[in-house]
């Protein structure tokens, strides 16, 4: 939130996480360990001073095959995987990932910094192809180089 660095530090252009940033990383890597249901894999992230990034790959599983609006290409839900009409937080989507991920970084991040805050929402992309794929991937890899030119870099 603010783009403040909670997260740490780049440094010869080589990210230095904070307590919180290894919060943040530590947390991301539980991600995959607790949804083993949802067929996740775990591509490129990065923890960056004010931002974090990510692809998360979800596979064919049970909730997201359930629902008629799909993407054709990479069976991922569009929608969120319970019924339309149902109120309140859905559950198995990616919406309901970055939910528990950011919940999780909050709880622990605020023993050490009660002012930490995320900001609200995200932002997410489908990938579509080969080609989209290697090009946010190297994005990722190379954020923390480019750092000194970011948008985000406050």
């Amino acid at each position: 939130k603010n783009r403040l660095h909670y997260f740490g530090n780049v440094c010869d252009a080589k990210m230095e996480l904070s307590k919180i940033g290894r919060i943040a990383e530590t947390e991301w890597l539980k991600t995959f360990e607790m949804r083993p249901d949802m067929n996740l894999l775990m591509a490129d992230f990065v923890v960056m001073p004010n931002h974090f990034h990510a692809i998360i790959i979800i596979g064919k599983n049970e909730y997201n095959m359930k629902n008629e609006a799909k993407d054709a290409m990479l069976c991922v839900s569009t929608r969120e995987s319970q019924p339309i009409n149902q109120f309140g937080p859905q559950s198995k989507s990616l919406a309901s990932i970055i939910r528990g991920f950011k919940s999780a970084v909050t709880f622990n991040a605020r023993k050490i910094d009660a002012s930490f805050a995320w900001q609200p929402s995200y932002h997410e992309h489908i990938i579509r192809n080969s080609k989209s794929f290697n090009t946010i991937s190297t994005y990722i890899q190379n954020n923390p180089k480019n750092w000194v030119n970011d948008k985000f870099n406050a």
